[in-house]
């Protein structure tokens, strides 16, 4: 450890520069604010950028560029010779990631915000101890904590040369055969990365479906893809023992009550993450975590210390990147005294699976397990024209609404591009729209956009482009 001599003084300290800690710089730098960021990596741009959503959407982009260019020989469109070369999609996926993190350099730079490179560790209410730089520490007015999550350890059993999501991002090899354990979104978009690239994948799922979180007709569209592109999904199962052999693994796996043994080049554990709240000297500053290990705050960010604050992936809810970046506004904002609170009413999950999945405020799942009656409204893409000039007619959009006051709850979708789509859903939620509100708001034409407004139709018993549903 290499601790520095030096001690500064700062009006705001910002623990972390990934989405939720450097954004929350700049803004705070915007409204008048003297700022100092501490980010323990040599780059900026956190978990998200360096090792998660950008680079594996960068390969998704080019792994399904690839997959439309086969497809479209069905339309007359050919290719020769059409092939993935590992070693350019690694240099290209590296500069989109430079270029993001030069980006956030500049921003900061151009803001006036003091970047310090170390571990920041609590060491007192209003000071910070530093490892590893050339800064000893620093007394701040208010500080920010932002430190984001990391992959969690893996079980004893794994203590072996397999990959971790972050490992299989950077493209170390196209093994054979990958045996991808954990069937969330990590799991699934980077099996279907690697499927993609020529391996034969392999999933092995401890529940009994995929994607537990979103509800079941919008995941079985994406299963059914990945069954065509997968060599097994393996759902109750389990691994319950890895060898190393010369050729790669030896995994045993228990399926659904019995034991079977298979070889693999290469193994994949998805096993989720973990707060970045550990040997933070959290208990130094007066702030104890949950059981989970998470820091509780107010709707304004506070932490039970009043001048320091916690946003993103150390705080209760989803681990999003778009979550931290609105928390990270709202701190700022309370921190430069303007009222601001994080009082959003719905945040949106995507998994970039193919086709994409998107949801929105409240499923049919949470309300059936709530017993709370709704209406819903399904569009196939089937039945849009945007979609059949696309060749993406698999999938489909759904409304959920109140049956009363026909209150817009909850947006579901699977299909091309419902990454992008999802947003209308998310404000007709934040806006509080009613049915009427999406059907009569002209969507242009043709597009996939469309597909919102005749699931709102269909919920609202007007449908028009699809045979009307007997109330």
């Amino acid at each position: 450890m290499v601790v520095g001599s030096l001690r500064q003084e700062t009006e705001v300290a910002v623990i972390g520069g990934g989405p939720g800690g450097y954004v929350a710089a700049l803004r705070a730098a915007d409204l008048g604010k003297e700022v100092t960021l501490i980010e323990e990596r040599e780059r900026l741009g956190g978990v998200c950028l360096l090792e998660g959503c950008i680079p594996s959407k960068a390969l998704i982009t080019l792994v399904e560029l690839a997959a439309t260019a086969r497809e479209a020989a069905k339309a007359g469109l050919t290719f020769e010779n059409l092939r993935i070369d590992p070693d350019a999609l690694r240099q290209w996926t590296e500069s989109v990631i430079d270029g993001l993190t030069r980006g956030i350099d500049g921003l900061l730079k151009q803001r006036g915000v003091e970047v310090i490179h170390g571990r920041a560790r609590f060491d007192g209410p209003r000071s910070l101890i530093l490892e590893n730089s050339d800064t000893a520490g620093i007394d701040f007015r208010e500080c920010i904590i932002a430190t984001g999550s990391q992959i969690n350890e893996l079980p004893p059993a794994y203590d072996l040369p397999v990959w971790s999501s972050a490992e299989a991002l950077r493209i170390p090899e196209v093994p054979d055969r990958l045996l991808v354990v954990g069937g969330g979104y990590i799991g699934l978009e980077i099996g279907l990365v690697y499927a993609g690239l020529g391996s034969k994948v392999t999933m092995v799922e401890f529940l009994p479906r995929l994607l537990a979180g979103a509800d079941s007709d919008l995941v079985d569209v994406v299963v059914k893809n990945c069954e065509k592109k997968f060599e097994s999904i393996l759902t109750e199962s389990g691994v319950i023992g890895v060898e190393q052999t010369s050729s790669g693994f030896a995994v045993t796996i228990e399926h659904q009550g019995e034991t079977k043994k298979d070889e693999f080049s290469q193994v994949l554990v998805a096993t989720g993450r973990k707060p970045n709240t550990d040997n933070l000297g959290l208990e130094t500053a007066g702030i104890s975590p949950n059981e989970e290990g998470l820091i509780e705050v107010t709707p304004e960010g506070r932490t039970t210390v009043l001048h320091i604050y916690a946003v993103g992936d150390v705080t209760p809810g989803p681990a999003l990147a778009h979550k931290a970046i609105r928390e990270a506004k709202v701190v700022a904002e309370v921190i430069a005294g303007q009222p601001s609170a994080f009082d959003n009413q719905a945040i949106p999950a995507v998994v970039f699976t193919d086709p994409e999945l998107a949801w929105v405020g409240m499923t049919e799942r949470e309300a059936a397990l709530r017993g709370t009656k709704v209406n819903v409204g399904r569009f196939p893409l089937s039945a849009l024209g945007r979609a059949h000039t696309m060749g993406r007619t698999d999938g489909f959009v759904k409304i959920i609404s109140d049956p009363e006051s026909h209150l817009v709850l909850g947006v579901g979708m699977v299909g091309a591009h419902a990454s992008e789509l999802i947003a209308e859903g998310t404000l007709a939620l934040e806006m509080g729209a009613t049915l009427e509100d999406l059907m009569v708001t002209i969507h242009p034409h043709p597009t996939l956009s469309e597909a919102i407004m005749e699931a709102t139709e269909v919920a609202a018993g007007s449908a028009v482009h699809v045979h009307a549903v007997k109330r």
